[in-house]
């Protein structure tokens, strides 16, 4: 380093943390050497979110949110949205790499939020690390959600219509929280103004300071690892971590690999297969929002297929209050109850290489009952799919619901005193 740019730098020193940013987050952040290709996730939800941002900037300056109709008798947002596909140069690409980065976010979120869940991430010190992701995810939904109607296509608007309208069977306070909600009587261009305020601005902010909030959490208390052992216990006579490996330049190049596998396949689906069959763009949503028609059958995207399922499971009114309410209460409590794991889990081991046959059990009948609510929330329900969901959703919420139980009889291995790549 010249003589200049070191004068430089320390004058940026004195005035911001520059240099020990550095060295506490990259290149003095030790993290345990055996990671594998699970703890690709986390920075690859953190790249997702740049594409995210990025494209969202760019579509922003042609969209327009007004429901209003235009010359053609087409909605002034959804022709908006057909402008930036058809006239702008590279429109087509940049919406297409929002909408399958919208589902590439909750790919890699799901991925990473089931590495924790595999390896004990979420325990003891990392329990606010843990709190912390599940606001992200939290956050994501409501960003997502409110993102979906800005297109004003046929799915967009019903979808809205549906899922503002759950609110109303919360007793009381219900619809004036749907009134303040869709800023109308109904789902109109005070909706869409208001969800377009919150989806470019509100949300984002909040969504990129817990994410801040959540990285800071982790390099605090340091990283998990497959084994679950704390590498800080055990240093060498200059205090680093026998097990540890800085974070730069071992895990930054590793991420490379990662990053570069990952937008292989991301590109693949933005130029071959953006609409995914209709899993990530409905074909409905290339039709323009009528407020007279109804689709045939209406549901959300899939990465919300799975909560909505276990709303729709619920059929029977409880305690004078309507099966709708109950389900409102159930979809928010299976994602809500995901912030109790740290507290739930009694297990003497953190990782599910020295957990026992139980815990391994309980964890494959859970992400099948996952998987088949994604599915079933998808189509429109019928007598036997509601009991699967049924089901489905009983199992679901026994996996949290009997942690405290099964994972304090399992029997499990002795954790080992350092990190092994066996």
């Amino acid at each position: 380093m010249t003589t200049k740019t070191q004068a430089l730098l320390n004058w940026v020193d004195e005035r911001f943390p520059l240099t020990s940013s550095i060295k506490g987050h990259l290149t003095e952040y030790y993290a345990p050497k055996n990671f594998n290709f699970w703890y690709f996730f986390g920075s690859l939800a953190l790249l997702v979110l740049v594409i995210q941002i990025l494209t969202g900037i760019f579509l922003v300056m042609h969209y327009k949110p007004d429901a209003s109709l235009n010359a053609a008798g087409v909605p002034v947002a959804f022709a908006s949205v057909e402008y930036i596909m058809r006239e702008v140069p590279g429109g087509w690409l940049i919406r297409y790499l929002h909408s399958t980065g919208a589902s590439a976010f909750f790919v890699v979120v799901y991925l990473h939020m089931f590495r924790g869940l595999l390896y004990g991430s979420y325990r003891k010190p990392r329990e606010l690390i843990w709190i912390f992701g599940t606001l992200i995810f939290l956050v994501l939904m409501a960003e997502a959600f409110m993102g979906y109607l800005l297109p004003w296509g046929q799915m967009s608007f019903w979808g809205a219509q549906v899922i503002v309208n759950l609110f109303s069977a919360i007793p009381i306070i219900g619809p004036d929280l749907s009134l303040v909600i869709r800023g109308d009587y109904v789902v109109s261009d005070a909706t869409l103004n208001r969800f377009f305020s919150f989806h470019v601005i509100a949300v984002p902010l909040v969504l990129i300071g817990l994410v801040a909030a959540h990285i800071i959490a982790l390099h605090e208390v340091g990283s998990n690892n497959p084994d679950g052992v704390e590498i800080k216990k055990k240093k060498d006579a200059n205090g680093i971590p026998l097990d540890g490996i800085p974070f730069h330049p071992y895990y930054t190049v590793k991420d490379i690999v990662g990053v570069v596998a990952f937008l292989f396949f991301f590109s693949a689906v933005v130029f071959f297969a953006p609409e995914a069959g209709g899993y990530f763009l409905e074909f409905n949503n290339f039709l323009p929002a009528d407020p007279l028609t109804t689709p045939p059958h209406i549901a959300p995207v899939w990465y919300f297929t799975p909560f909505y399922s276990i709303l729709r499971a619920v059929t029977y009114p409880l305690f004078g209050l309507d099966a709708k309410f109950w389900g409102v209460v159930a979809m928010g409590a299976s994602v809500v109850i995901i912030a109790f794991l740290p507290w739930l889990d009694r297990s003497p081991v953190k990782s599910i290489r020295y957990k026992g046959p139980i815990f391994k059990f309980a964890v494959v009948v859970f992400v099948i009952c996952f998987f088949i609510l994604g599915y079933l929330g998808v189509l429109p329900p019928t007598p036997g799919r509601t009991l699967v969901s049924q089901i489905c959703s009983v199992l679901y919420f026994a996996f949290f619901l009997a942690m405290p139980w099964y994972s304090k009889i399992d029997k499990c291995k002795p954790e080992p005193e350092r990190v092994n790549f066996k």
